[in-house]
């Protein structure tokens, strides 16, 4: 393992990263669209309870829906306007769920937001902000942050990660982000140590975002202070090196045990843009209702960075941007490993949505599966040390519930089993019918 870029030390794979296709594009603000619908379940939890009522008029940031109970966070209008309806828009894993549609008001102002100081706030204060502002984890499942920010009593934390790895091909939103706002960033660390009492944050970069690297790089040297030290980690190229477990092997050696969360060895992991929502939640006030999206592949006339409003519908977006070619094969949702094909481009962006792919037909492999030939390609490239060709195998016989034995709740998905496995089986789709049916 190199001193200079470590990596994890089990597993992994190099696919074709085709990050050259955004990664010099600066962020682009896209117009708000006529309509935007916002979904009311963008997060891990239950659905939001409505606040508004059909015909009535809303303004840019405000709140519509809360969750009274549980896990979940508030959404917000992303558009000053009226509300044209209150019923169910497409969602990429749901097929559908709760949402309100909202037509924009074209002379409305938009809204401007001041800086003001957070230095004298208390942890209470901080967390209360970013609880109203629905801010939730930009890089994965979207769990509410100031519940992930609020760690059981008696929790020990010396270590804060920033994750940047953003080691899913074509994806650039983390990377044009880390470019653009790195004092954003290291201000968001900063609000988070001082919510957790910690002192150290590192934050881990893959080697090919360079220009991130030199950027935050400078910017943690102007912001280290005695009680508040910053560093940039440079990492091995490696999927899935942005995976929790993973970055914190990588990072610190510690290793999280099965069924642990990275508490449980006194690290903290936040995704480096939910760390600049943070800021914007705490210093501006600002909730969460617009995030960049890197839009992508060979199948889109203009490849781009947008900031878009969250319930932007993806049609919306390809006109936008010129629209598809003759050879669009398949649109997914997030990146090429762990993302979702999605059948329709009426689907919202959401606060979870990193990317949008257009993929021509030379950009996927769309043979169809066939039987395990035992090579245990596998094995090999599965950075759980799990067993994914018995996974498939026990699913394929009816027996899912069965294969606990196999580690299957360890999985996290990542997808690298099936990218290698030269048989083509959708692996990763076995996994998730494996954990349905043995949860039931």
């Amino acid at each position: 393992m190199s001193k200079s870029s470590p990596t994890f030390s089990k597993g992994g794979i190099h696919p074709r990263e085709s990050k050259e296709l955004t990664e010099h594009l600066p962020i682009e603000a896209m117009q708000p669209p006529e309509e935007v619908d916002i979904l009311l379940l963008q997060h891990f939890g239950s659905p939001c309870r409505v606040l508004v009522d059909k015909k009535a008029t809303v303004i840019e940031g405000e709140t519509i829906g809360v969750v009274d109970a549980g896990l979940g966070a508030s959404v917000h209008s992303s558009v000053s306007g009226t509300v044209k309806s209150i019923g169910a828009s497409p969602h990429p894993v749901r097929v559908e769920a709760p949402s309100v549609t909202i037509r924009r008001d074209p002379q409305a102002e938009p809204r401007v937001f001041t800086p003001s100081e957070w230095e004298h706030l208390s942890p209470e204060e901080l967390l209360g902000k970013i609880r109203n502002a629905g801010l939730v984890g930009l890089g994965g499942a979207g769990f509410p942050t100031h519940l992930k920010l609020s760690p059981p009593p008696g929790t020990r934390l010396d270590k804060l990660i920033l994750n940047a790895a953003e080691c899913e091909p074509y994806l650039n939103c983390d990377n044009r982000t880390m470019i653009e706002f790195p004092h954003e960033i290291l201000t968001g660390a900063r609000i988070i140590l001082r919510i957790l009492g910690m002192k150290e944050c590192h934050i881990g970069i893959e080697n090919n975002k360079q220009e991130a690297i030199w950027v935050l790089s400078r910017a943690a040297a102007e912001s280290t202070a005695p009680d508040c030290k910053i560093s940039v980690n440079p990492l091995m190229v490696k999927y899935p090196q942005g995976s929790e477990k993973q970055l914190i092997q990588t990072i610190t050696g510690r290793r999280v045990p099965y069924p642990g969360l990275p508490f449980d060895v006194g690290v903290m992991v936040i995704n480096v843009g939910t760390a600049k929502t943070i800021y914007d939640a705490v210093v501006l006030g600002k909730p969460l209702y617009e995030r960049v999206v890197t839009i992508s592949g060979r199948a889109i006339a203009r490849p781009a960075n947008l900031m878009v409003r969250i319930g932007t519908r993806l049609s919306d977006i390809v006109t936008f941007l010129g629209g598809t070619s003759d050879n669009l094969a398949r649109i997914v949702v997030g990146g090429p490993m762990m993302g979702f094909s999605i059948p329709t481009t009426d689907l919202p962006v959401m606060k979870t949505t990193s990317g949008v792919l257009f993929l021509s037909d030379d950009e996927i492999d769309s043979r169809p599966h066939g039987p395990c030939i035992r090579c245990g390609k596998c094995v090999e490239v599965c950075s759980m040390g799990l067993s994914p060709n018995e996974v498939g195998i026990y699913v394929e016989a009816g027996r899912a519930r069965d294969t606990a034995q196999f580690g299957v709740f360890e999985c996290f998905e990542c997808g690298a089993c099936a990218f290698v496995c030269p048989a083509k089986r959708p692996l990763v789709q076995f996994t998730r019918l494996a954990k349905a049916k043995a949860r039931k």
